[in-house]
Formats: C-alpha cells, sequence, structure tokens
C-alpha cells in the first residue's frame, strides 16, 4: 500500500501550500460573516489561513478574507480570539469524553500514582496552576520517563473543572487509548495556535 497523501491548502494571508492539519478554515455565514470552522465541515467555499493567532490576525488586517473569496465579507475584529475559543471548546470536549472513557484521573495524588507507575499518555496542569505543584509535577515526569509524556497547561483551572464536572482541576492526567490520543492531538494543535502569545509573555 502506498503512503495516504497529505492534504494541503493553500494560506490566503501567506500563500503558503501547508497541510490542512496546519491551517484554520473560515467559512462564510448565510449573512456574509466570516466565522471560524475549526473541524472544516461546513459547506461552500472556505478560506485557509494558517494556524497561529498571529496570522489570523495579520489576516484580518490586511482585509485577506474578501482578497481571497472576491466579494465583501464582514470578519469580526475579535475573530483570532474567537477562533482560540473554538478550539479551547473542543479540548475540554476531548478530554470530557476520555473521563467518562475512564481514561482521565484527577487531583495530584491520583495523578502522582500514575506517573510512579508510567501509565501517563498525557500530563495535565491548570495554567494558573501555582509554579511549586506544577514542579513536583515534572520532577515526577524526569524521574519516571525517558521520553516525558505531552504536558498539556493550555487550559485553566476553571476551564478544566468545567470539562471535567469537578471543582477547579489543578493536576489531570490521561492514560494511554484512542480518547487520549485525541485529546492530545486538539492540545497539539491549540498549543501551536496560542504559541505566539506564550513566546511573548514569556511563558515557553
Amino acid at each position: 500500500m502506498g503512503r495516504e497523501k497529505t492534504v494541503t491548502r493553500m494560506c490566503a494571508l501567506t500563500r503558503e501550500e501547508l497541510p490542512a492539519s496546519a491551517l484554520i478554515r473560515f467559512a462564510v455565514s448565510p449573512d456574509g460573516v466570516i466565522a471560524p470552522d475549526v473541524d472544516a465541515k461546513a459547506p461552500g467555499r472556505g478560506v485557509w489561513v494558517k494556524g497561529d493567532k498571529a496570522a489570523v490576525e495579520e489576516a484580518v488586517k490586511r482585509k485577506a478574507f474578501a482578497k481571497s473569496l472576491k466579494t465583501n465579507v464582514e470578519v469580526p475584529a475579535d475573530l483570532a480570539l474567537m477562533v482560540k475559543a473554538r478550539l479551547e471548546q473542543r479540548l475540554v470536549g476531548a478530554l470530557g469524553l476520555a473521563r467518562k472513557a475512564g481514561a482521565l484521573a484527577t487531583g495530584a495524588a491520583k495523578v502522582a500514582g500514575l506517573l510512579e507507575s508510567g501509565k501517563v499518555a498525557a500530563l495535565i496542569t491548570a495554567s494558573d496552576a501555582a509554579p511549586d505543584g506544577r514542579r513536583k509535577m515534572l520532577q515526577s515526569v524526569r524521574r519516571g520517563f525517558d521520553t516525558p509524556p505531552p504536558h498539556i497547561e493550555s487550559l485553566s483551572s476553571t476551564q478544566l473543572g468545567l470539562a471535567l464536572g469537578l471543582e477547579n482541576v489543578i493536576h489531570a492526567a490521561l492514560t494511554p487509548g484512542a480518547a487520549a490520543n485525541s485529546a492530545i492531538e486538539r492540545a497539539n494543535r491549540l498549543d501551536r495556535y496560542i504559541a505566539t502569545d506564550r513566546e511573548e509573555d514569556g511563558t515557553i
């Protein structure tokens, strides 16, 4: 069997041909307003922009959507933030499904136990976690794994709590399986999107 061909699309801002997975699709609503279509399922012609927040902000500024569609469209000024919110919602949904599937543990003690056993597909730390608690978890990872698992820290304790139907969640972990893989893919996409923000505020 031959390799599966990578689906590519052209970025409306940079004119680069990139894998569709590295881009964000935007669709036009019936009333002529541009909206994020992060699952790339909306009908009609779409506009693709490189999947990072700075690129979307620049596309809004340069009127790249109207140029690509060759027609006037309304573009919300906060479009880049709308994309971030949609990507966060996708991750929140995946984490909720992982918990229902029994593939997610919460609480420092349970997470520490999983780290010791080596049965962790991804470590999750709230973005507003105390530095000391975060450091201790990462030390456990370094002790227990030759290759550290992914570290998801793009959601706040409030967002994690809402995702999991619990009070504020600071520490959690995903165990290996399809549910974890889905959550990790969505977390990676969100991380790529907000990477420039993190560089600017020094959190990388």
